[in-house]
């Protein structure tokens, strides 16, 4: 009797064992694993901006820091410092409509390749805006007519430069909003570093669905978002 009670024992115990051990299993597996490294932590954010992106229409508007922390911001409209003299954004943010912002993520993915990335001065511009700068410049060499508009009241151009990782910008012969000779992309009287800095940045958009203007090496605009409306929409200062 004393034999059957031990078996039976034994047998008890090793079956709470075989539980344990299958708990333990199903217990680690729900455990969540994550990978920390810098590498995998940008093309995650890469693959979630693109799939939330798509979840809009091309018209869209959207807050291009809201989908990549891969740009760079001088957006000069929201200060003083611009050839206007004056601040005419209330607050600075950078918007275009959804294709042209697909475009710009992909430009930007190869020019960190190439240990660069983009700085925006300007972005869609509201059509109210518009006429602010026609108001104080009303010349259209310089300022479009707002009853025309702009395609940077379409949200389809950007005002750009290149700077590096670290935060330098590349030498570009002059500021942004420079109106002279110097600032065009058919002036070759320029050192090399200039130049190849200015076509670094010219050849890179161009195959990514935007061109240039002659006269600004800083302004480029999207192709597919010419015949897009001229926009009046205002985004919210917090």
């Amino acid at each position: 009797m004393n034999m059957l009670l031990r078996l039976l024992l034994f047998f008890l115990i090793l079956g709470c064992k075989e539980q344990g051990r299958k708990l333990e299993s199903d217990n680690s597996v729900s455990i969540p694993v994550k990978d920390t490294t810098s590498v995998v932590e940008i093309k995650t954010k890469s693959s979630v901006t693109m799939k939330s992106l798509d979840a809009f229409s091309d018209t869209t508007f959207v807050r291009l820091a809201d989908f990549s922390s891969h740009f760079a911001y001088d957006l000069r409209y929201a200060t003083k410092n611009n050839f206007l003299k004056a601040k005419v954004y209330d607050c600075a943010e950078c918007y275009t409509r959804v294709k042209t912002a697909k475009a710009l993520l992909l430009a930007n993915a190869k020019f960190i390749k190439n240990g660069v990335r983009i700085k925006f001065f300007d972005c869609y511009r509201p059509n109210s805006v518009q006429y602010k700068m026609w108001e104080i410049v009303p010349n259209p060499q310089y300022v479009a007519n707002p009853v025309k508009g702009s395609i940077h009241n379409k949200g389809g151009a950007v005002d750009i430069t290149l700077e590096t990782l670290e935060g330098k910008e590349l030498d570009m012969g002059t500021d942004f909003d420079f109106f002279g000779k110097r600032a065009h992309h058919d002036n070759k009287d320029l050192p090399q570093n200039i130049l190849d800095n200015r076509k670094l940045l010219k050849d890179t958009m161009e195959k990514h669905g935007f061109w240039s203007i002659r006269t600004e090496w800083w302004h480029y605009n999207f192709s597919a978002a010419s015949n897009d409306k001229v926009a009046n929409f205002k985004w919210a200062c917090k």
